[in-house]
């Protein structure tokens, strides 16, 4: 028997029966209003993976944004991999970008150690993104190569000098230096009053701390030469032969010579630095002022007691400061989630990102974005930075006005300042330090 012939008298019968059922009085209206829509099906789920340093400031950041961002993206969810600081850091970023294992986002710094992961190669690029005209432009040069933009600030600026205790400064009848001659004799007189005048954190992990005498000084070597980054750059000046240039090796060996240092300078971590300065033992801490956040949360009660200076120089009417500009938040050309990864970044180049940073740590500096706002909590730290910024007394720092910086410094100012090496050695060995990477990014004149 030919079942097409049995099968088709049925269905239609049945269809006819629903078409009547369907058109009876009332029946076409109320299915239609009763009818539910079609649920919409829940957006896919999706895992990125942020690298950050291990700082407690920069972990507690990305805690905060990353919440925030999941509260108006809740498919998208992003777990945090820390690394450390320093040399240590900076050889896992370069060797996961060289494997491709890079992680979906990643934290990292501006300026001159951008430039050495050859980001046109490595990373994706950020300037088509409607987000980018929300940065300021001082930012956007050192997230920059040629027409490309690679980076959206995490955090605010950053002031570069020496954190102090007020409350030590007052015991010693002294008031912030605005020479390096006030500066020595200040430190003589907290010396004499039993405090350690000056704080050094060498020990392991923490060696990057030992730049600031140097980096720090560099609106003083600009004030006094001001073509200096470009002759840098160009090969035509340098630290050991350059008297400007050297002065700030000089200081931290002149430390080292007159006993400046606390006793356990050469093991001391970053946080034994942080505790001593609010809790008075040390009376200054050459610092950037990211720390400041990670000193408010640990001593909330004397986070008042911190002030900032800039590295004094010898000339009081040219009393400047050195600025940092924030890292970058990046993204690599192998990342399987770009879409979602290119979200996460215009949401902290937004206000919504700069709110949930502020929210989450204490301002240590202005924000880059143009939208973002200060609270009018903001530490008396930060205020005294701002002056520095209100007054046009800055100069960005070098790293953010030339690319070479060499991958050896904080070995080389860990030496100067335990008393290993000269700081015309220190200088000289410096000088050697940055040729490899120069000739790499192909500089002329190296």
């Amino acid at each position: 028997m030919d079942l097409r012939f049995v099968k088709r008298p049925v269905l239609v019968a049945l269809a006819i029966g629903a078409l009547a059922a369907a058109t009876a009085p009332g029946v076409l209206a109320q299915n239609a209003s009763e009818s539910p829509a079609a649920p919409t099906p829940a957006p896919t789920p999706v895992y990125l993976s942020l690298l950050v340093d291990d700082t407690q400031n920069t972990v507690d950041t990305a805690q905060g944004v990353i919440a925030a961002f999941h509260k108006k993206y809740p498919n998208i969810n992003i777990e945090i991999e820390t690394r450390p600081g320093g040399t240590d850091g900076d050889n896992i970023v370069k060797t996961r970008l060289a494997t491709n294992t890079m992680n979906d986002i990643f934290w990292y710094n501006s300026g001159s150690l951008l430039q050495a992961l050859h980001p046109t190669d490595t990373l994706v690029d950020l300037s088509g993104q409607p987000f980018v005209s929300n940065m300021a432009d001082s930012f956007l040069s050192t997230v920059s190569a040629g027409s490309e933009v690679f980076g959206v600030p995490w955090g605010t600026a950053l002031g570069g000098g020496i954190l102090y205790n007020k409350k030590d400064f007052a015991a010693a009848g002294i008031e912030v230096p605005k020479t390096w001659a006030e500066f020595e004799s200040n430190n003589d007189k907290l010396k004499a009053a039993g405090f350690a005048p000056v704080g050094q954190t060498y020990g392991p992990t923490f060696t990057w701390t030992s730049q600031l005498f140097v980096l720090a000084d560099y609106c003083n070597l600009q004030a006094a030469i001001p073509d200096f980054a470009t002759k840098y750059t160009n090969n035509q000046e340098k630290y050991a032969t350059t008297p400007e240039a050297l002065k700030g090796f000089q200081d931290l060996e002149e430390g080292f010579q007159k006993g400046w240092y606390q006793q356990d300078f050469a093991s001391a971590t970053l946080s034994d630095g942080l505790n001593m300065l609010a809790s008075g033992q040390i009376a200054q801490y050459p610092m950037l002022s990211f720390v400041l956040s990670t000193i408010a949360e640990n001593h909330p009660d004397n986070i008042n007691d911190i002030g900032f200076f800039g590295m004094p120089g010898t000339d009081a009417s040219k009393n400047c400061a050195t600025i940092w500009m924030p890292g970058g938040s990046y993204i690599p050309k192998t990342t399987q989630h770009p879409d979602e990864a290119m979200l996460f970044q215009a949401f902290l180049a937004s206000k919504e990102g700069s709110d949930a940073i502020t929210a989450a740590v204490a301002p240590q500096g202005p924000y880059v974005t143009k939208d973002a706002v200060l609270p009018s909590t903001v530490l008396p730290a930060v205020n005294d930075i701002q002056a520095y910024i209100a007054s046009g007394n800055t100069a960005p720092a070098l790293e953010f006005l030339s690319p070479i910086k060499g991958p050896s410094l904080e070995q080389i100012t860990v030496a100067v300042g335990s008393g290993q090496t000269s700081a015309a050695d220190g200088a000289a060995q410096y000088d050697a330090d940055v040729v490899n990477q120069a000739q790499q990014l192909g500089l002329p004149g190296w």
